[in-house]
């Protein structure tokens, strides 16, 4: 498979009876959540982020079933896709109540625009189209938002409006136009391959670049490059069969003289935005060539971050052989660059400041 890197730029299952209505979802709690969110960026001996860190713990795992379920009756003509068919009855619910939240959340997020409500809008190559919801890949989106939310239409919107003013005020789409320095980047992101369901798998590299003030000196271009390299890696799913990446964050040749006041900076913000805007994107994160005095950090997470979002996170040890033993059930080996215990060339990789 042919490899996209950083500095150019993290089974249909058998439909079952319409699940019943569901019982009123609870507001959730105060706290934004993403399973995109990377560890927090605190005062605390980690080293320099390329990219987020969890900073803001998930939303507490929803309390529905995870049986599969068709739309209901009255939604039987529904569109559908892989993962679509994977929607919860449950699900589709929330999905029609957030829909007829959709335009108002538009005029919201486009308030200087008179024709918001009726205006279609493209967000991670998906269309969204206030006049026609009922599309597969868009209800796709939308549910992310919902998931990340407990199923809560109202949370959801919200989240969804502040993204889309997010997104106008960042300038995502100049972002990724925008080319960043390689001698400065190249080496601290890559995506490379996917895994054996099809998922793009995005390797952010802590120790790619020892300069630290060429890297977090200007943390406004750190910032436009990370939010970039995680565009591009969204570019290659579909969402109609493929919907997230696996993550591995690789800290070989990290120090504790790594974390600089710049570079926490830029991990803070860095972890908000995927946090607050990048929702239900990850589907594993592996940090590997850990430091030993930096492992105990990752433990403690586990009594701080919901089951569902640590479940999501394994620490490996150090060398292709544990690496390997970690990735290769998810990543076959002509997908996995030698380096992490597979067969790929993967030159790239080898290409450090």
């Amino acid at each position: 498979m042919s490899e996209t890197t950083a500095s150019p730029a993290e089974p249909t299952p058998t439909a079952a009876a319409a699940a019943p209505a569901p019982a009123p979802v609870p507001t959730p709690t105060a706290a934004p959540s993403s399973v995109d969110a990377e560890m927090p960026a605190k005062d605390s001996p980690a080293p320099p982020q390329p990219g987020a860190t969890p900073s803001v713990p998930e939303p507490t795992k929803e309390a529905t079933p995870a049986a599969t379920s068709t739309p209901a009756a009255s939604e039987k003509s529904e569109p559908q896709n892989a993962l679509t068919e994977k929607f919860t009855g449950y699900e589709w619910k929330a999905l029609t109540e957030f829909r007829k939240l959709v335009p108002e959340s538009l005029a919201k997020a486009y308030s200087e625009k008179t024709d918001a409500k009726t205006t279609a809008i493209t967000l991670w190559g998906v269309r969204i189209d206030p006049n026609n919801l009922v599309d597969a890949r868009t209800s796709v989106v939308l549910m992310k938002f919902l998931r990340a939310r407990n199923l809560n239409p109202t949370a959801a919107e919200e989240m969804f409006v502040a993204t889309l003013r997010w997104r106008d005020e960042f300038k995502v789409d100049d972002a990724l136009k925008e080319e960043f320095p390689q001698d400065v980047f190249g080496s601290l992101g890559h995506i490379y391959g996917r895994d054996k369901e099809g998922r793009p798998v995005v390797y952010n590299v802590y120790g790619g670049n020892s300069d630290l003030d060429a890297v977090f000196g200007d943390v406004d271009r750190f910032l436009r490059w990370r939010v970039a390299f995680m565009e591009k890696s969204i570019a290659l799913l579909d969402f109609a069969n493929v919907d997230q990446t696996i993550q591995v964050h690789d800290y070989e040749g990290v120090s504790m003289s790594s974390r600089t006041p710049a570079s926490k900076a830029a991990a803070s913000q860095a972890s908000a935005i995927f946090s607050n805007h990048y929702p239900e994107l990850l589907y594993k994160k592996f940090f590997v060539n850990v430091p030993g005095y930096m492992s105990w950090l990752f433990w403690i997470f586990k009594t701080i971050l919901p089951a569902a979002t640590f479940a999501k996170m394994s620490v490996i040890g150090s060398g292709p052989r544990p690496i390997g033993k970690a990735l290769l059930p998810f990543v076959a080996a002509d997908e996995l660059p030698k380096r992490y215990g597979g067969n790929a060339a993967a030159e790239v990789f080898e290409k450090k400041k």
